[in-house]
């Protein structure tokens, strides 16, 4: 395990900028041609009218696929839409052998209706640990990145999530109640109350990035897929944020969190958000 970690360390020391290249390939070649262009027979339904998938997610999820696992050997990767495909894919995320977990579309609902809100997400981990990330949005022209010990960066600018004004309600974005459980709707609906101002959430991927620039104070969210939460958490935890599940402890990719969670601009926010999630369970 020792021996991998450092493999990977050595990676990251050279290979940032390969990733980082790779995804915007991806976003050049399958997502941004096919951006306020796509077709009816383009569109595919998943679990619902709310659960959709483009040819510009698969394409870019198989061009990802085979340029990450090709770049550090031995690696595997998770991506979502090959788990809408087999579930079982998923347990790689659990496993030994590193492993990069995807969103080719991040917002997919968003790109479908032209909104520029969407992003392409990338984290790498070992151990249900994230160890790196890539965020970017394409149609905006972001791109942040963040390495476990070595900060967060939005086009290679140090990025610091600072605290919440003490004189303002803390703005926080939240799981939309469709996709709750009623116990999830009571936690969230707890925030809901003085000193909190709340609004739906879109990509979790910009919401995250909103965070680390300090822009958003807090989310609160209900879902555990790992694509959505790994690459933003590293990249506020690198920022200076924390994040925390209702029961109080750091949210795991790897599953079995007591939802819904928090991640925040920093560790007092990030505890002050769950403590209101466990209040309205």
């Amino acid at each position: 395990m020792i021996e991998d970690s450092e493999t990977i360390e050595e990676f990251l020391a050279h290979g940032m900028s390969d990733v980082e290249e790779a995804v915007r390939k991806a976003a050049a070649t399958e997502i941004m041609p096919r951006f306020r262009q796509l077709a009816a027979h383009e569109i595919d339904e998943k679990t619902g009218p709310h659960d959709l998938v483009t040819d510009a997610d698969r394409k870019a999820e198989e061009y990802l696929t085979a340029v990450l696992g090709a770049l550090l050997p031995g690696s595997v990767v998770v991506g979502e839409e090959a788990v809408h495909a087999n579930p079982l894919t998923y347990e790689a995320i659990r496993g030994e052998a590193p492993v990069w977990i995807v969103d080719p579309v991040d917002g997919t609902r968003q790109f479908v209706h032209g909104n520029p809100g969407f992003a392409t997400l990338v984290a790498l981990a070992l151990g249900g640990q994230v160890l790196a990330s890539w965020t970017y949005a394409p149609a905006l022209d972001l791109f942040a990145t963040a390495i476990r010990g070595s900060g967060a960066a939005l086009d290679g600018v140090p990025l610091r999530s600072g605290s919440p004004a003490p004189d303002r309600p803390l703005e926080v974005a939240t799981s939309h109640p469709d996709f709750t459980t009623d116990d999830e709707k009571r936690a969230l609906l707890a925030l809901r109350t003085e000193g909190v101002r709340t609004r739906p959430c879109g990509s979790a991927g910009l919401e995250y990035l909103a965070v680390a620039r300090g822009e958003l104070d807090a989310t609160g969210f209900s879902w555990e897929a790992a694509w959505d939460h790994a690459a933003g958490l590293l990249l506020v935890e690198e920022a200076g944020g924390a994040h925390l599940t209702r029961a109080g402890e750091p949210f795991r990719i790897t599953g079995g969190n007591t939802l819904p969670f928090t991640a925040a601009r920093d560790a007092a926010t990030a505890q002050r958000v769950a403590g209101l999630l466990a209040g309205g369970a």
